[in-house]
């Protein structure tokens, strides 16, 4: 009993080294209805599951369970790569998602910045390790990008982390 009582008060001593963030301010609200369709991702932080990728997009729609069907593409070593997933609304703001791709394991998606017209969109999570910028087209004005650029700072974000994506149309 005391090696268990010893092996847990060393588990919550390192879960209090990790590093805590403000929670994410997200958008008010969104429209599901506008928010489905194809996104392009004009930049990302890097991560395993889309290095080497190019052309990227992701594709929201209605699964019959209520859920959220989610469909990501991209072209890696010459050749289309795809994944599927589900994904929920955690609340009535709809701004704040859990999305997997793998079972049971679910990770945060919240939706930090969202254009009027629904035609950008900057995705982030808890802790800032994964971020997203994404569009209804393959590119992004500079004038939107540098407004989002400006803005990742007070949100915890590293803009130096950041890649752009290639959009070969």
């Amino acid at each position: 009993m005391k090696r268990i009582v010893l092996a847990l008060s060393f588990l919550l001593s390192l879960v209090g080294c990790t590093k805590q963030y403000e929670p994410l301010p997200t958008v008010d609200s969104v429209d599901l209805q506008k928010y489905f369709g194809k996104w392009y991702e004009i930049a990302r932080y890097d991560h395993s599951f889309e290095k080497g990728c190019s052309n990227v997009n992701a594709t929201y729609t209605f699964k019959e369970d209520s859920k959220i069907k989610v469909l990501n593409q991209c072209f890696k070593n010459n050749a289309l790569s795809k994944a599927v997933g589900k994904a929920y609304a955690v609340d009535n703001t709809n701004a704040k998602l859990k999305v997997s791709f793998f079972g049971p394991f679910y990770g945060d998606y919240q939706i930090l910045m969202l254009d009027n017209d629904y035609t950008y969109a900057v995705i982030g999570e808890p802790s800032r390790e994964y971020f997203w910028i994404l569009s209804r087209t393959p590119t992004l004005d500079k004038e939107t990008t540098n407004m989002i650029l400006a803005k990742l700072p007070f949100l915890g974000y590293d803009k130096t982390k950041i890649i752009w994506t290639i959009q070969e149309q």
